[in-house]
């Protein structure tokens, strides 16, 4: 699974703008970057009433994926599950995502945006690394809220440092939603296992990557 870090910060604290020069930044040097974004709104509108797939949505398809020359875009139900679970199911072929909010996600690196002395996060949600402020703020690591550059530098150094030379775990196992650690012999008999079984099947000879879905 690729590397995920967030920003994190009170309404108009500047993560938008910070997150997305952080992108930017990381693209230009190469990286594969995704973005992922959280809203505590219920019933946000992506469509507009009266496209198709506005009305496919309205008869209660649990999700519609719209698909374009340039572009897909899909819209599902949320039932509640952990970052980390959207994180692999679209975005495993990436070297790290780029979130903003997700301020409880747990087991997730987080960069706070702070404009306010009174308004802060720090010391209510767990996995804060740094925060990003031009305020005289005390914090084991500041960085000024203009600097872009140096904070991409940063998360390429702590994340992202052997990025080209890592290699993809053989198998990993997820359960309702949360991933499931698997040493490495567990790991390579799982995956030998699977693709003995598949690699049987006709057409299925060249097969590099393998994903299985169990409902129990």
């Amino acid at each position: 699974m690729p590397e995920i870090i967030t920003f994190i910060g009170w309404h108009d604290s500047g993560k938008t703008t910070l997150a997305s020069e952080v992108v930017s930044h990381l693209k230009q040097d190469g990286y594969r970057v995704a973005v992922i974004k959280s809203s505590e709104e219920h019933g946000i509108g992506f469509d507009t009433p009266g496209t198709d797939s506005y009305k496919h949505k309205a008869a209660g398809a649990d999700s519609v994926l719209f698909v374009a020359p340039d572009q897909m875009v899909m819209m599902t139900e949320n039932a509640g599950q952990p970052l980390t679970s959207p994180v692999h199911q679209y975005f495993t072929d990436v070297d790290i995502v780029i979130g903003e909010g997700f301020k409880t996600a747990a087991g997730v690196a987080k960069i706070e945006v702070v404009r306010d002395h009174k308004q802060h996060l720090r010391d209510q949600v767990e996995g804060v690394i740094a925060v990003a402020t031009t305020l005289d703020i005390s914090f084991p690591k500041i960085f000024d809220l203009n600097d872009s550059l140096t904070i991409a530098a940063f998360i390429r150094r702590r994340f992202l440092a052997n990025a080209p030379s890592q290699a993809p775990a053989r198998a990993v196992l997820w359960v309702n939603g949360r991933q499931v650690p698997l040493k490495s012999f567990v790991q390579n008999a799982l995956s030998e296992t699977v693709a003995g079984f598949v690699k049987s099947l006709n057409g299925t000879e060249n097969a590099k990557e393998i994903k299985i879905s169990i409902n129990t």
